[in-house]
């Protein structure tokens, strides 16, 4: 159980169970990506000073050749470090939690742009775990849709490590609290006794009706 961590709307008696981000495969992948894209240019440069040598000579002929490249290296360069945060932060703060009493869906949209949904652990109808692909069942990652009232999809954990166990642990807590949920509604009917001002309400309902 993860005590030690903690998300803003959570309440006070309320425990996180499990927490998941994507695989951390996801995230080898993105910074293998764009450390290629900015070792890109110095890899050109090796090839036109060994290799294409004719294309050095002429480069060296132009007047408007250096600040040229320096201004598209700048730009490139750039491009690339802000491409690479949009794809780091798009993964880090993407967040799946799982509570004792709901599952709590962040999606990061963008730089600048977050939702964040959530559903009570007994409306949760259907957990299905899916892995597709030689990777993903080579390390074992992949999603869990998560679905309520009407087939509806409220949550798919992307890429996630475990999506078996995962799906397995949810419907154990969705089960337990429907259990739960059903022993408090029939705990609310008992309490209404004769000489409760609802209990007299209900019999003069059914009285007159008859």
């Amino acid at each position: 159980m993860l005590k030690n961590h903690f998300f803003p709307s959570q309440k006070p008696d309320e425990k996180i169970i499990m927490l998941r981000r994507r695989h951390w495969l996801i995230a080898a992948t993105i910074i293998l990506k764009y450390g290629l894209f900015l070792l890109a240019p110095i890899i050109l440069y090796f090839l036109i000073n060994n290799v294409f040598t004719f294309v050095e000579i002429r480069l060296e002929q132009s007047l408007l050749a250096g600040p040229l490249l320096t201004l598209l290296l700048s730009l490139y360069y750039s491009l690339t470090w802000v491409l690479f945060w949009h794809a780091w932060i798009d993964y880090y703060l993407d967040v799946w939690i799982v509570t004792d009493k709901r599952i709590v869906n962040i999606k990061q949209k963008g730089l600048f742009s977050r939702s964040i949904s959530e559903a009570k652990l007994y409306r949760i109808q259907d957990v299905q775990a899916e892995v597709h692909g030689l990777l993903p069942t080579f390390f074992h990652f992949g999603n869990v849709t998560i679905r309520t009232a009407g087939n509806e999809t409220f949550a798919v954990f992307e890429q996630v490590p475990s999506p078996y166990e995962t799906s397995r642990e949810i419907l154990k807590l969705v089960e337990y609290e429907k259990k739960h949920h059903d022993n408090n509604d029939d705990n609310k009917i008992n309490t209404i006794k004769a000489g409760d001002p609802d209990h007299d309400s209900i019999n003069n309902q059914i009285y007159h009706g008859a």
